[in-house]
């Protein structure tokens, strides 16, 4: 623990014991959880974003729609609106939210629906398809107002919870104990190459239940494809291409945790330039200007920008659009694997309980 982090202590133990002390409300039954006839599959994690949700939540989409009516609902972080709305392909993120805009995008013929008050908008979806199988339940971990069937905590390779503190010390929501809650956890962004006496050694340091699966995932990634909307829809780039030809990257992001990426991009590119802002960022016209200076800077006449689908996501806005038409402006597709033979016992446990009835 740092200096900072001794320092910030006190307030740590304060949130801790408020958080501690409503999960002790729910685990009693004074606080009441709502259980629904659908299976509802919660993907959260305990720290404070960076663990790749997003990428989980479309496997399992990928995993479950060929064989079942499911449906997302989140909250909708950052979005301007409130209330209840299931998404269409005329919404932008600034509605929607920019995770949910990004599934929407991919899955266009998935029911994705936002609600900052979960209980409601699992009732509004139900009264209004009831031939839903399963609910993918967002970044809700902590949201215990829902009782999920299945509770999938994530925790990133890079930052494992229980080396970890609770806020403001830390990026813990809650204490390490509220991983006890996990039917399910994913240990996310390993390396591509994952020895067995790692997972070995991070499974005993994790000390699961005798009810709790370990799992271990790691980032794919895919090619380049184009943000603007005035290229072809999809326009996908063999990202080779790039990595061949002593190409300088100007990597603009705005997730919690871009160190993965980063990292990857400096063993492919010539050159790394990286224009980072918190989680969520909403892209102003400065921010583009910015960008375009620092990409006029670079003096390799062979270079490119790339930035990640979520940020992709919020640089539809219209008043951004028209700024990044004459850039050459990627990003990069992301999917979740897992190792070895944890790809098939995954699998089989989901869907083994989402097809029991």
């Amino acid at each position: 623990m740092s200096f900072k982090q001794f320092l910030l202590l006190p307030i740590s133990i304060l949130y801790g014991l408020l958080t501690g002390v409503r999960n002790l409300l729910f685990d009693y039954g004074m606080l009441n959880s709502q259980r629904f006839e659908v299976d509802v599959i919660s993907i959260g994690n305990l720290t404070v974003g960076g663990t790749g949700k997003t990428p989980h939540v479309e496997y399992l989409i990928r995993l479950l729609s060929p064989k079942f009516k499911i449906a997302t609902l989140s909250r909708g972080y950052g979005r301007k609106t409130k209330g209840f709305i299931k998404s269409t392909a005329q919404n932008t993120a600034s509605e929607i939210g920019d995770e949910p805009y990004q599934i929407k995008s991919k899955f266009k013929d998935l029911n994705v629906c936002v609600d900052e008050q979960r209980v409601h908008g699992i009732k509004t979806m139900l009264t209004s398809d009831e031939n839903i199988k399963a609910i993918l339940l967002d970044d809700a971990y902590q949201h215990r107002w829902v009782q999920s069937n299945i509770n999938i905590l994530l925790t990133s390779y890079d930052n494992l919870y229980h080396n970890d503190y609770v806020m403001p010390s830390g990026k813990l929501r809650e204490w390490r104990s509220g991983a006890s809650r996990a039917d399910i956890i994913i240990v996310t962004k390993t390396p591509d190459i994952f020895s067995p006496l790692e997972r070995r050694i991070i499974t005993q340091d994790i000390n699961p239940k005798p009810h709790q699966q370990v799992f271990y995932s790691y980032l794919k990634y895919g090619n380049f494809i184009s943000v603007k909307k005035t290229d072809s829809p999809k326009q996908k780039i063999d990202k080779e291409f790039y990595f061949a030809r002593n190409f300088t990257c100007l990597l603009l992001t705005g997730i919690a945790n871009p160190e993965p990426l980063t990292t990857y991009f400096e063993e492919k590119f010539t050159e790394l330039k990286h224009i980072a802002h918190p989680d969520h960022h909403k892209f102003t016209v400065f921010d583009i200007e910015k960008l375009k200076g620092t990409f006029e800077s670079i003096k390799n006449q062979n270079k490119i920008i790339i930035t990640t689908e979520k940020d992709a996501a919020r640089l539809q806005d219209p008043s951004i659009l028209p700024l990044i038409n004459d850039l050459p402006l990627f990003y990069i597709s992301i999917e979740v694997d897992f190792h070895g033979k944890d790809k098939e016992v995954f699998d089989n446990y989901i869907l083994s309980y989402v097809g029991r009835n």
